[in-house]
């Protein structure tokens, strides 16, 4: 009779602590579900005041990122305000921590090759824009293309410059507006010595920025192939 009692005793005092466990583990559920929201919520507040309030936002995305640091977004934002600011260093942390968590996070991958070349990095940012362009979903990539383009004919592969603005050209809607686009490319086609192809991009800029620094580097341009 004792040998039962205690039996049941064990087993008793065993469910009751398979409950608080549970219990345990339902409200670290809770608390991660709190924390994660809170994350979230410290990221909108700072994309809500970036327009308005730099450092405002500035210190949104850092409670963001402390509170939950695989946030890729609001690493991603946080970069963003360093870059803004020029420590491109620091911005270049944020970028790598949010590529780290998300290796397809093709507009970290884009962003931080800007910083890259802001840096003279250019064959890293080259490396850089191609991972970007690697992802199949990624719903921007003629920006990619656009400063891929751009890092290429920097050093030196007009063919694969040309080839890659050519792509940025065609993006419809675009996301870098075409008189940017266009006027790069008319730069590579006046270096590669394809006039007619120059002349023809080069004429759509200037009517695009009528007025604009854009308009007047191809009215400059285009003087130069008279």
């Amino acid at each position: 009779m004792i040998r039962c009692d205690r039996r049941f005793h064990r087993q008793r005092a065993y469910r009751l602590l398979v409950c608080v466990g549970l219990i345990s583990i339902c409200e670290g559920c809770v608390n991660d579900k709190e924390v994660l929201q809170k994350s979230q919520g410290h990221y909108q507040e700072g994309i809500a005041s970036l327009p308005s309030d730099r450092q405002k936002a500035f210190v949104s995305f850092q409670k963001s990122v402390q509170l939950n640091p695989a946030n890729k977004e609001a690493r991603y934002a946080l970069g963003h305000v360093y870059a803004l600011q020029g420590k491109l260093s620091y911005a270049e942390e944020e970028f790598r921590a949010a590529i780290k968590i998300d290796d397809t996070y093709s507009e970290a991958h884009t962003y931080l090759g800007q910083v890259l070349a802001n840096q003279d990095r250019w064959d890293e940012a080259i490396q850089s824009y191609r991972r970007a362009l690697a992802n199949p979903l990624y719903p921007t990539p003629d920006l990619a293309r656009f400063h891929l383009g751009r890092a290429l004919a920097h050093q030196g592969d007009l063919q694969g410059s040309m080839e890659a603005l050519e792509d940025a050209a065609l993006a419809s809607p675009p996301t870098v507006p075409p008189a940017m686009t266009h006027l790069e490319l008319g730069r590579v086609y006046y270096k590669l010595g394809y006039t007619t192809r120059a002349r023809e991009i080069l004429k759509k800029v200037a009517t695009w920025d009528k007025g604009g620094e854009l308009a007047a580097a191809a009215s400059e341009l285009l003087t130069r192939l008279k």
